[in-house]
């Protein structure tokens, strides 16, 4: 009896452990995961014109942004928690690129998004699709809603764009789906899970 005793013991702890490895983590952002109704590659040139895909980060986690530079609030805000998420990560800062992707490359021009980015950090890049069939293409890959929305003169525009990001694992799998507006605390958490 002591041997079945032994070995249903071995047996439930072998049982446990494994469930503990294969436990997902404890993401703040919503774990995207395997889920396949967004993209997970793109092919956009950055602010000096080189064509940028993911296998460009492999082995960093990647947080790609969707924006513009006359945003008055969410795309601001949303680059300096980054900022501040990256300098409370320390040395783990230098295994994460942030990409903004620009839906106004109309005025966006690849100077002026260059300058942007990096005012926020020295560290993020900037892709500015070349025309509208790149940029519709890479929205409809990632789900992204953007409009022109008219100003009150003439143009003067702002622009309506889905305010999230996605996050890539080091491996470039999506991971994580991440709202806007939540402060740093969240990005801190799960970018630490990401870059261990």
């Amino acid at each position: 009896m002591t041997v079945f005793i032994r070995r249903v013991f071995v047996l439930l702890v072998f049982a446990a452990l494994l469930f503990a490895c294969d436990k997902a983590p404890d993401f703040k952002n919503l774990d995207i995961t395997g889920n396949k109704q967004f993209g997970n590659d793109f092919a956009l040139p950055d602010t000096t014109g080189k064509v940028r895909t993911m296998a460009d980060f492999k082995g960093r986690v990647v947080e790609l942004f969707f924006g513009y530079t006359h945003c008055p609030d969410v795309c601001p805000t949303t680059l300096a928690e980054l900022s501040q998420a990256l300098q409370q990560l320390g040395d783990k800062a230098k295994d994460v690129q942030v990409l903004m992707v620009t839906v106004d490359p109309a005025r966006d021009t690849a100077l002026l998004l260059g300058q942007y980015v990096q005012a926020f950090n020295p560290s993020y890049i900037g892709l500015r699709p070349a025309d509208d069939a790149q940029l519709e293409k890479v929205a409809k890959d990632f789900r992204v809603y953007y409009a022109k929305s008219a100003g009150k003169t003439p143009g003067d525009y702002t622009m309506d764009h889905t305010a999230a990001s996605y996050v890539f694992d080091k491996d470039g799998k999506l991971r994580l789906f991440a709202r806007d507006g939540q402060g740093v605390e969240p990005w801190v958490h799960d970018l630490k899970i990401l870059t261990d």
